[in-house]
């Protein structure tokens, strides 16, 4: 038997347009294929239907009848000669228990001949499934002419691996699919990106194609919703552990002959990242891999929330930097403007190494001297604040201003403000509420600073392997960090050196270690105290901040959750 996968990238209450898309690449899948070479089953990911997540949108009415009308109009609209298998949300219909089920099935002939609900709903990091699905009780086999085929679904397949230490899953999919004698196992997938993770995924299939010698294949989802990005990576995996395909980032598709294991592959839409695409097993390249997340991050969030340019201030730091460059890729450095805003504690070289960035780039750059401002809000304050120094309240004020005349210039000509902060330093609240935070999404706010300077560092290597200016000037990336609110001001003035500063915060986001457990691994005990104190009394401001471009394990938004008010107890020994 031929199978199909599709790696596609749905848009979350875009119907018509799912339905569309799924239809399209269905008969690709059958033409391309060629004469007496069509697949049998082709296979789209998990709520490929409605897209993923969701989330409460589950919870009105005209979602999900809306999403069963799509899924009747592709029983009308797809081939009839082959079967289709699509992810999309369903009712439940066993009278107790959740309203809905995550269900996946497959429409031949015009009609659902086989539906699957997943059976484990994750409730960790980003994921709350069983705020919405009830489980399925029962694992059943598909069985056409072919053989027998078993569908797990996303987190059916993880039950060995769950990255959660919270609970254990009581029922194994897999096993139980094995069990009922499957000669492939199918895994429809949303499984958003975390660097690294296709090798976790590889793992998991070479575990389940030694316990059952069948091969798996596994359909993964493509593009970027909100702060999620989904890589793809679709693969077919030999029963005897090799890989024989995997796809790369864009929409795909991965032919797969259950009779020899061969595959092959069809590049529908791939995104440009401005490097070649990987070769198909060139998978131990994390700073390309953050990269490339990155760029699909911007592209997709801007794309399907109706905006086609993007603005940012510049500062002449490797921060704001490195956003530009990125999002030049992203959407064009012609629908990208740049702001810079000197005050009068802002050096030379900040403002002509913008210069200089933006004219490597194509990039339009904006002056804006924001000194009559400050001067104005000072000599409105000097009667208030007489006597008092100079301190953050003024520093803060330049950086509002400039948060200002940002979302002015977003209003006035409909651009997406894209906001430049670090993970390492939203995580020890080294930034402005209503300042440099402003913003509607964060692309680097899952990069730790020494993860900044990696992938700066790559892109410009990148540049100069085609022979190409590297983007980002040397001065921006060898200057002390500063932000440049104070005379003299370094970013060490009041934070830890940042290879000191991410490791520490590394421990404690990521791996939740204690500040005991940190200072064993050869910490200073009071750097530990300080950064684990900054970082808990930030969280009011993270909880404002623009979302995140996830790309670790353990980002801050939705998928950590923590009281703003409470008692800081991680530094106590």
């Amino acid at each position: 038997m031929k199978i199909a996968l599709v790696q596609m990238n749905s848009v979350i209450g875009d119907f018509a347009g799912n339905v569309g898309k799924i239809v399209e690449l269905s008969r690709k899948a059958l033409v391309s294929a060629g004469p007496g070479r069509e697949p049998g089953l082709v296979v789209f990911p998990e709520l490929a239907v409605c897209g993923y997540p969701p989330m409460d949108l589950l919870d009105q009415r005209t979602f999900v009848e809306a999403n069963l009308s799509a899924l009747r109009a592709l029983q009308k609209a797809l081939p009839p000669e082959t079967a289709v298998s699509v992810g999309y949300v369903d009712k439940n219909r066993s009278g107790s228990g959740r309203t809905l089920v995550n269900a996946f099935s497959v429409i031949w002939g015009g009609k659902i001949v086989f539906t699957q609900a997943k059976t484990l709903l994750p409730t960790y990091d980003v994921f709350d499934e069983a705020r919405y699905f009830e489980p399925a009780s029962v694992r059943k086999v598909f069985t056409p002419s072919g053989g027998r085929i078993g569908f797990a679904i996303c987190e059916d397949f993880w039950w060995e691996a769950p990255p959660s230490l919270s609970f254990t899953y009581e029922v194994d999919p897999v096993k139980d699919l094995l069990d009922s004698s499957i000669d492939v196992l199918i895994v429809p997938s949303a499984s958003p990106f975390v660097a690294g993770k296709i090798k976790t995924r590889l793992g998991l299939a070479r575990g389940s194609t030694g316990q059952g010698r069948i091969p798996v294949l596994y359909c993964n989802a493509v593009g970027a919703n909100d702060s999620l990005v989904f890589d793809g990576r679709s693969f077919a995996m030999r029963p005897d552990g090799s890989v024989a395909g995997i796809c790369g980032w864009g929409e795909e598709i991965l032919f797969f002959d259950t009779a020899n294991f061969e595959a092959e592959s069809l590049a529908v839409e791939a995104p440009d990242t401005g490097s070649p695409r990987p070769a198909a097993l060139d998978i131990d390249e994390p700073v390309e891999e953050l990269h490339r997340a990155i760029v699909v991050g911007i592209s997709d969030y801007m794309r399907k929330s109706g905006f086609s340019k993007a603005c940012l201030g510049l500062s002449g730091g490797i921060d704001s930097a490195l956003v530009a460059i990125l999002a030049a890729e992203a959407i064009g450095p012609g629908n990208i403007v740049c702001l810079t805003m000197p005050s009068r504690f802002s050096s030379e070289g900040s403002v002509n190494d913008s210069i200089e960035l933006c004219g490597r780039a194509g990039i339009r750059l904006e002056r804006l001297s924001i000194e009559a401002l400050f001067k104005a809000y000072l000599d409105l304050l000097a009667v208030p604040f007489a006597g008092r120094p100079f301190d953050l309240a003024e520093e803060n004020l330049q950086a509002r201003i400039r948060g200002s005349l940002l979302m002015a210039w977003s209003n006035k000509f409909n651009t997406l403000l894209l906001t430049t902060g670090n993970k390492s330093e939203m995580a020890a609240g080294y930034c402005t509420l209503y300042g440099d935070m402003c913003g509607a999404i964060a692309p680097i706010g899952d990069l730790y600073k020494t993860e900044v300077y990696a992938l700066a560092r790559h892109l410009n290597a990148l540049a100069e392997k085609r022979g190409a200016k590297a983007p980002i000037p040397d001065p921006i990336l060898n200057k002390a960090p500063s932000a440049e609110l104070r005379l003299g001001q370094k970013d060490q003035d009041s934070l830890p050196e940042y290879e000191t500063l991410d490791a520490i915060l590394k421990q404690y986001i990521e791996e939740n270690r204690t500040s005991v457990e940190i200072v064993s691994l050869g910490f200073d005990p009071c750097v530990v105290t300080d950064v684990l104190n900054m970082t808990a009394k930030a969280e009011y401001k993270r909880r404002q901040a623009a979302p995140v471009i996830k790309v670790s394990k353990r980002a801050f938004g939705v998928g950590r959750r923590l009281p703003l008010a409470r008692h800081i107890h991680e530094t106590e020994v």
